[in-house]
């Protein structure tokens, strides 16, 4: 298979049977399966061109996986309060793109647990679930809290994280599965950490299970990227979170969103 001026975005995601993780491209109108490359030779050649994902504009030099450094200053999902929800500053006036905030951060959102390379609280939009877990590489996760907004279920998200970690540790999530963890029963534990003030409905859902087309994890973990390897020619041993497993290296994706590529699998 050949697939020539590919301009990467982010690897699309769904749960298949088992709850294994399915990833799959668009090629003009048509998917292509990602997981079908696992044991396969990957070859993608950087045609050194990068279109920026807000403007389309050819750059040299992308921001914030994917923008050029004018998106990365005027859009909304550029903004700090993405990473931050509980910054939220839409109230205020001062939203970059107050249609985009309204259409994005004024939908219900869950915040979970999940089992990424350890417990971990985080939030995300309903309708993004569980592409937010498979991009995570969580192995568990728990729908725990419901909230109108983003802005409430970050400031839950702020509060529970001065006692549990909110945020993965690639290395170590790419190094093999976590051990199972009884999710639920960490969430009741964790309930008399809940601010008052905050609006929330709990969730009442069952425990995701996630697994990964992955025939063998490295021992060794660096990473690569065009920028550095405009040629990256090597036999793909599984796909986790955003990122291409190899002998001893891993490809971030996500990273490379609009970047022009040839992509051929032997």
């Amino acid at each position: 298979m050949i697939i020539s001026n590919h301009s990467m975005s982010k690897l699309t995601t769904s749960l298949g049977e088992n709850g294994l993780a399915k990833y799959s491209i668009t090629n003009v109108d048509s998917e292509v399966s990602v997981n079908d490359w696992v044991g396969h030779e990957l070859t993608l050649k950087f045609n050194a061109l990068i279109h920026c994902l807000g403007c389309n504009k050819k750059i040299k030099k992308s921001y914030g996986q994917g923008y050029c450094f004018g998106c990365l200053q005027s859009l909304a999902r550029c903004d700090m309060c993405i990473m931050k929800p509980e910054t939220c500053h839409y109230h205020k006036g001062t939203c970059r793109e107050p249609e985009w905030g309204l259409a994005h951060c004024f939908k219900e959102h869950v915040v979970y647990l999940a089992n990424t390379s350890g417990l971990k609280v985080g939030v995300t939009r309903r309708a993004n679930t569980p592409h937010r877990w498979i991009d995570q590489g969580a192995t568990q996760a728990l729908p725990w809290l419901k909230t109108k907004d983003r802005k409430s279920a970050g400031f839950i998200e702020k509060t529970i994280s001065a006692q549990m970690n909110d945020k993965t540790n690639w290395r170590k999530m790419l190094s093999g599965s976590a051990e199972g963890l009884d999710l639920k029963s960490l969430a009741e534990e964790t309930e008399e950490l809940l601010p008052d003030g905050v609006d929330f409905d709990f969730c009442d859902e069952d425990l995701i299970g996630i697994s990964y087309p992955v025939k063998s994890y490295p021992e060794k973990i660096k990473s690569i990227g065009l920028d550095k390897n405009p040629e990256i020619k090597k036999v793909l041993k599984g796909v986790k979170g955003q990122y291409l497993i190899f002998e001893n290296e891993v490809f971030n994706w996500r990273k490379h969103q609009g970047y022009i590529v040839d992509l051929s699998v032997e």
